[in-house]
């Protein structure tokens, strides 16, 4: 790990067998990962994520999607304890927003940046404690790879072939060597895995 406190870089994504986080549809096409990420395995995948982190790193489009949908969660009695524990995690957490386009925050607990992903990582490392989450963002995760400084790559697999969409890892990377840290299999076929960085 880098930096001085010791803070690990986590993320996190689910992706279908042919490596697509959303279907031909365009990014609101999760007909493939959706069903996945409401099943037993993918609840507690999740809560393992969350439980050591203390700052959440997104990207604009998903922190405009997370923060329109979990905060009433949070408040649902009738949702699962391990949505509500998320929900009221994400509200309460420090978040941090990458953003060309914000000129300010636009929820409680929230700082904005526009600068490259790497460098917000290695001000985040320099402070505080707990892990810091890259949760379901595409776009800070690839770059974030491209720099090498995820300690932690973990997903959902999807057991579907959508065909077409986005990829998470269209773009060439620097090569890296990964050790498998968990895995589950789920009722669905789903996979839940954390591999962690080797060298």
């Amino acid at each position: 790990m880098n930096g001085s406190t010791g803070r690990r870089v986590v993320t996190n994504i689910s992706l279908t067998l042919d490596g697509f986080y959303h279907g031909p549809g365009g990014p609101g096409d999760l007909s493939a990962i959706v069903p996945y990420a409401v099943t037993e395995t993918a609840r507690d995948h999740l809560t393992r994520l969350w439980e050591p982190a203390t700052t959440v790193l997104l990207g604009r489009g998903n922190a405009e999607g997370f923060m329109g949908y979990w905060p009433a969660v949070a408040d649902d009695e009738s949702a699962d304890p391990r949505d509500r524990g998320f929900a009221r995690w994400l509200v309460e957490t420090e978040k941090v927003v990458l953003s060309s386009t914000l000129t300010e925050a636009p929820w409680e607990r929230t700082r904005v940046r526009n600068a490259p992903a790497a460098d917000v990582v290695a001000e985040l490392r320099s402070e505080g404690d707990g892990d810091i989450l890259v949760a379901s963002s595409p776009s800070v995760i690839t770059s974030l790879l491209a720099a090498d400084v995820v300690d932690r790559f973990s997903l959902i697999m999807c057991p579907e072939i959508v065909g077409g969409g986005t990829r998470l890892l269209e773009n060439r990377l620097p090569g890296s060597r990964w050790a498998l840290a968990r895995h589950e299999a789920g009722e669905r076929g789903e996979l839940s895995l954390a591999y962690d960085r080797v060298g």
